[in-house]
């Protein structure tokens, strides 16, 4: 029945701020942009490594999120890497703060939690080899 992941869908408050961070601060590759003036909004399809895309929305008066992270719904969206410390450090390059390093009790490996322009938690995981 399902084959793979296909998409994650954010609305985000800032559609420029958002997509430089999507593009410039993470360096995911842009797939397609389209302005909707029937609803002006932006929809941005965004490649992810191995695989699935962001779809980034402006949406004009969005609601903000209620709270983080323990609202019911999308917890947070988690990206992997190979080299936590690098991946860390280029975040910070940029400007993006990241939370403490953290070790997964059940996989021993290393994880922490940074966020969007809009507060959106997401987090890094380092692939054990």
């Amino acid at each position: 029945m399902l084959t793979r992941f296909h998409h994650v869908a954010l609305i985000c408050a800032d559609y420029p701020r958002s997509r430089a961070f999507y593009t410039g601060v993470l360096g995911l590759s842009v797939i397609a942009e389209t302005y909707r003036a029937a609803r002006d909004s932006w929809k941005l399809d965004l490649a992810l490594p191995g695989g699935g895309q962001i779809e980034l929305f402006s949406f004009p008066d969005a609601p903000p999120r209620p709270t983080r992270p323990e609202a019911q719904g999308l917890r947070h969206l988690c990206f992997a890497t190979e080299d936590l410390d690098a991946a860390i450090a280029e975040l910070a390059r940029q400007g993006v703060e990241t939370e403490e390093i953290r070790t997964d009790p059940l996989t021993g490996a290393r994880f922490t939690f940074f966020a969007d322009p809009d507060g959106l938690p997401l987090e890094l995981y380092e692939e054990l080899g």
